[in-house]
């Protein structure tokens, strides 16, 4: 007879973690990897006092499961996916259920949806956020796709999820790709986060010339603030480490940051959607320019190495640098829930921005104090279209705005670069600006391309045209 409650496919160090987890909470897993020595291995090692049932092929696991079948991947995002999908699915039946815990695009997901209903099955495209902490101990969970296979896993998935208050961060996100859409999100705003604590870190660090030791202390009591968060905590822990020599570990690593793509899918997602995410944007592009190492160093010879020390107080400027922080950090979530406001109403999708913000609380890469505000300010204002016109939130940003701008003119004054923290600040300007220069452009354009424009004059909708060349 089947025993399993559910299957999971890839054991990498994420898969054998979320198989731990599962079995920890009381559920059968049925385990299977394309290589057998693998899934002994892990057997053998990690999972050897577990009930993890051990399978050596796709027909073995499937017949392990008790129907509907439920059946996780935790495997490469991509081809790979599609490539054991096309294996799999011929040995399921009608009702069961496949869940993709990579990060996949959100149209990919979005397509095998459509394609699983076809067959009478159930696909769900599930964001994991935590790492390989999180899927031992406690992810976050985004769930999204055939909302019938909801009621099957939410067991198993609130009982493995990362717990807030006594609430698990596990939410269903809505149909299609809404799950993994809502996890293409959090990473565009991890990026966004990590990039302004790291333009804070500079500026103190190159700018008034503080130590790892005296930052780590810095952070550590921000932490403690506001600003209490995971990537807080961590940068914190990361300046307190140091090398065999005595010195900090962190100025010995080459400054030439990595991307998997899942940024980059958040800036091409916003402009296909015409939503301004700016900040977030030039997170992106900082980490392109620091992979450019050896042509930075060129240009500092002959253009002039950036950066020149400060010449202020320091404890004004490091409590300038925590406010200027804080308030780009809440344009970097302001305009991550814009991008997920513009995507609800293009896929058709009824996301709950509320539940997104509380499932961010815990488990996730972004998980701080200053999600319970989002939550807050979406169960005050359920339609609120910005979180920059919430009561909190805007008070937030009066309260900073005098530091923030004069962190970017440290900045810009001592050519220390801020690409994200400036990039906020222009937004926040540009956002709340009665009257923009758009009128020169549209003249422009009408100009050169005869594109049209409308008048403040005549109702929204009506277009005229000029001959510009037409004036005495």
């Amino acid at each position: 007879m089947p025993q399993g409650d559910i299957g999971l496919i890839g054991l990498a160090v994420m898969g054998q973690n979320l198989a731990l987890n599962i079995s920890d909470h009381g559920f059968s897993v049925a385990v299977y990897n394309r290589t057998t020595s693998k899934t002994e291995a892990f057997l053998k090692g990690s999972a050897a006092d577990s009930s993890i049932i051990a399978t050596t092929s796709l027909t073995e696991l499937v017949n392990a499961l008790k129907p509907p079948r439920k059946i996780l991947l935790m495997v490469k995002a991509g081809e790979a996916v599609d490539a054991l999908l096309e294996q799999l699915t011929p040995l399921l039946s009608p009702g069961d259920i496949v869940i993709d815990g990579g990060n996949s695009h959100y149209q990919d997901t979005t397509r095998r949806c459509s394609q699983f209903a076809e067959q009478g099955l159930c696909f769900v495209g599930c964001g994991i956020s935590g790492g390989e902490e999180g899927a031992r101990h406690g992810p976050a969970l985004m769930p999204g796709g055939h909302s019938n296979a909801w009621p099957e896993l939410q067991p198993i998935f609130e009982a493995i999820a990362a717990r807030v208050k006594g609430e698990p961060c596990c939410r269903w996100m809505g149909e299609g790709g809404a799950g993994h859409y809502v996890k293409m999100v959090h990473n565009g705003i991890e990026y966004g986060d990590m990039q302004l604590i790291a333009e804070a870190y500079q500026l103190m660090h190159d700018g008034l010339g503080l130590s790892a030791t005296e930052l780590q202390t810095i952070f550590q009591d921000w932490n403690r603030g506001p600003l209490d968060s995971y990537l807080i905590e961590i940068t914190g822990k990361i300046l307190g480490v140091m090398d065999k020599d005595g010195q900090a570990l962190l100025d010995k690593i080459l400054d030439a940051a990595g991307q998997k793509g899942t940024g980059n899918w958040t800036v091409a997602s916003a402009l296909e959607l015409g939503v301004p995410l700016t900040l977030i944007a030039e997170a992106v592009f900082a980490r392109a320019l620091s992979s450019r190492h050896q042509e930075r160093q060129v240009a500092a010879q002959q253009l002039g190495a950036s950066g020149k020390r400060l010449e202020a107080a320091e404890h004004e400027v490091i409590a300038a640098v925590h406010d200027a922080l804080y308030a780009a950090k809440i344009i970097s979530y302001a305009q991550g829930f814009m991008l997920l406001r513009a995507a609800a109403e293009t896929f058709g999708w009824d996301l709950n921005y509320r539940d997104i913000a509380l499932t961010w609380r815990g488990g996730c890469i972004i998980r701080s104090a200053f999600l319970d505000d989002i939550a807050r300010a979406y169960d005050q204002q359920p339609e609120l279209t910005n979180l920059l016109l919430n009561e909190f939130f805007s008070d937030a940003l009066s309260r900073s705005e005098t530091h923030w701008r004069q962190t970017i003119s440290l900045g810009s004054h001592h050519a220390i670069p801020l690409p994200a923290m400036a990039a906020g600040l222009a937004f926040f300007d540009g956002y709340r600006c009665p009257r923009l220069p758009a009128n020169l452009l549209q003249a422009q354009r009408d100009f050169f391309g005869a594109h049209q424009y409308e008048r403040l004059d005549s109702p929204r909708g009506t277009f005229f045209h000029s001959d510009w060349n037409d004036q005495p």
